[in-house]
């Protein structure tokens, strides 16, 4: 489901819209893997397995962190 969060008009200056942070937070953490920083996949096939692979290798290192 996307639900997409608004700035009110009244609002003057910054202020954190909830919602957002976790898709930007989401995206920072799969720009960190070096294959999706840049576009090299030429399928966009290929491209989703890649972000598909880069969150379930950062699901298992929460879940199993190597101390």
């Amino acid at each position: 489901m996307l639900d997409i969060v608004l700035r009110s008009d009244d609002q003057k200056g910054f202020k954190v819209i909830p919602w957002r942070w976790v898709v930007e937070r989401t995206f920072a953490w799969l720009g960190r893997y070096r294959r999706l920083s840049t576009d090299y996949e030429q399928l966009v096939e290929n491209s989703e397995g890649m972000v598909y692979l880069a969150s379930i290798h950062r699901l298992l290192q929460r879940l199993a962190p190597a101390h």
